[in-house]
């Protein structure tokens, strides 16, 4: 497997960050047509949004933490020349991880499940850097 396809998790990821900012729009959008927020207060408070859009507007903030290590990480493995299989197969992982994690978050929003989803994602991070941490100390 070429080194280089580890960077397809990380657009994927990029991508489930991009759809959540269209889906808070919309979200944004529909709240705003039924009537139910104040454009006034809502640009001053966002705890006057409806639920579902604090949903969305939640799991966009979860976007730029786990996976900003997930990124760093990638480009670390890719760097160093230890962007083999099982690295990618990983990064394919932590990505899957991340998009059911959304799904229950704006979906369901059962926590139990959303803390499973966001434990693999953890462990995947922790599994990559062990792998980085190994390829630099031999």
């Amino acid at each position: 497997m070429n080194s280089t396809h580890i960077f397809w998790p990380v657009l994927a990821q990029v991508f489930l960050t991009l759809a959540m900012f269209i889906l808070l729009g919309a979200r944004k959008a529909a709240a705003v047509k039924a009537g139910k927020v104040n454009r006034q207060q809502a640009a001053l408070d966002n705890r006057v949004w409806p639920e579902d859009v604090v949903k969305v507007s939640n799991n966009i903030a979860n976007q730029f933490e786990l996976p900003i290590l997930f990124y760093v990480l990638c480009f670390v493995l890719y760097s160093i020349n230890a962007a083999g299989t099982a690295a990618i197969v990983l990064a394919w992982v932590f990505a899957a991880s991340r998009y059911a994690h959304a799904w229950v978050h704006v979906g369901s929003n059962y926590v139990p499940m959303r803390m499973r989803l966001f434990m693999v994602g953890c462990v995947v991070v922790l599994a990559m850097l062990g792998m980085a941490v190994w390829q630099l100390a031999t």
